[in-house]
């Protein structure tokens, strides 16, 4: 029986312990959604208010130059890039993740057309994120191509094999059940059959290692506000291996990727490699707010990295599933993401038949926050950054407590908001 003085010990002896302090953590809550909105870095205010108050309030349009701001997008980029595994110059933050998406799954159909235009399908799974799927599946009745969909990891080699298909399109770790794709493994299976592949880092990147170049993938696109703690809305990012990227103009060729955006030429010339998939004016005060984000996750460098990271992640999700398993049982729960780690990200999704919504409404009410995915998950994030064992502990009491005295029956839990 895991004891909460067990939990106490883990937590003393844990290296990564300091980090929790680089955030604002509110007082009575356990933050268990950073899957879906990182915590507040407490750098993050003072650094945008510098921005706001000197950078822009006082030197007003110098800052471009003065501040670097015109160097923002490509300055983040290699800071995201020492964390998914890409080199220098190889990856932008900008734009939001369906906009990148539009951007990369393009460039890919236009790439896979000129070298075998017999390849009409994208494949994805029918259980990806929506707003990718629905981007493909608006490029594909543009393109005049077909977007086919999977149910089970195992029938994407089968369609590989077909030989039709131009482009794998896949989020590495799934949003609803928190399953863990083999960025190699499917990266390799696919090139042996002619297809490229898009990868979604939205709830990998910063919550796992990722090895983008090593592992061959073609091209990736990620959220800067989920384990990058970048903020609400926070700008995302664009990577695209070198053998790829000056292939093709993207499509959104705005002037920002503009071989020379300040010579205002009336025709377009794309920029050399990852800058041309820039678009229009960056969100600079977003900007300042991911970069303060991202700094938070490299400040495990010097303890381990992302490695460090990961093992902490999945003891926090092995303690989890193991006191939902011993104290929170026999209430209809069920835990849907694997329990083996190499197929597991950084979360850990529970499913009840009848009162998921609720149980989570019921959990936040009581301080424990996580989050609903339509139509039975109850999902939990665990950032390891700032996420202790003893909160897992605490989460789990209080997710008891709720079941065995029936909480989630209280009508007010079962009232749907806008956000879920």
């Amino acid at each position: 029986m895991i004891t909460r003085q067990d939990c106490l010990a883990l937590d003393a002896s844990d290296p990564l312990a300091p980090l929790r302090e680089q955030f604002a953590l509110p007082a009575g809550t356990i933050y268990l959604d950073g899957n879906s909105l990182g915590v507040l870095p407490r750098a993050t205010p003072q650094r945008v208010a510098h921005m706001v108050q000197q950078e822009w309030g006082n030197d007003l349009i110098e800052s471009w130059n003065k501040a670097g701001w015109i160097d923002l997008p490509l300055r983040i980029g290699d800071k995201i890039a020492r964390l998914v595994g890409a080199d220098p110059g190889e990856l932008a933050a900008t734009d939001s993740t369906s906009v990148n998406l539009f951007k990369v799954l393009t460039a890919a159909l236009a790439i896979a057309k000129a070298d075998a235009p017999e390849r009409l399908v994208i494949l994805s799974e029918r259980g990806n994120f929506p707003t990718d799927l629905y981007i493909a599946e608006a490029l594909a009745r543009e393109r005049g191509c077909e977007l086919v969909l999977v149910d089970e990891p195992g029938e994407i080699d089968r369609q590989l094999a077909g030989g039709h298909v131009a482009v794998l399109m896949l989020t590495q770790v799934n949003y609803r059940s928190g399953r863990l794709h083999d960025m190699a493994a499917v990266t390799r299976a696919a090139h042996r059959h002619g297809t490229l592949v898009v990868w979604d880092l939205a709830h990998s990147a910063g919550a796992l290692p990722v090895s983008l170049k090593a592992d061959g993938a073609d091209f990736a696109v990620g959220c800067g506000y989920k384990y990058l703690n970048g903020g609400p809305g926070a700008p995302a990012f664009v990577w695209v291996h070198p053998r790829h990227a000056e292939r093709f103009w993207q499509p959104l060729a705005g002037w920002m990727g503009h071989a020379a955006p300040f010579e205002f030429t009336p025709n377009y010339r794309p920029a050399a490699g990852i800058s041309r998939y820039l678009c229009g004016t960056p969100p600079l005060l977003s900007m300042a707010a991911l970069e303060c984000g991202v700094d938070s996750v490299l400040a495990t460098e010097p303890l381990g990295g992302m490695a460090a990271l990961r093992r902490k992640s999945l003891a926090l999700t092995d303690l989890f599933i193991a006191l939902v398993e011993e104290r929170a049982a026999g209430h209809g729960l069920e835990v849907i993401t694997p329990r083996e780690h190499h197929l597991r990200g950084s979360q850990v999704a529970l499913s009840h038949p009848a009162g998921a919504y609720a149980i989570v409404q019921a959990l936040i009410a009581r301080g424990v926050v996580g989050d609903f995915r339509a139509p039975d998950v109850l999902r939990f994030g665990f950032t390891p950054l700032y996420l202790r064992h003893v909160d897992v502990w605490d989460a789990v009491e209080h997710l008891q407590q709720v079941m065995v005295n029936a909480e989630w029956h209280d009508v007010r839990f079962h009232r749907k908001a806008a956000v879920t």
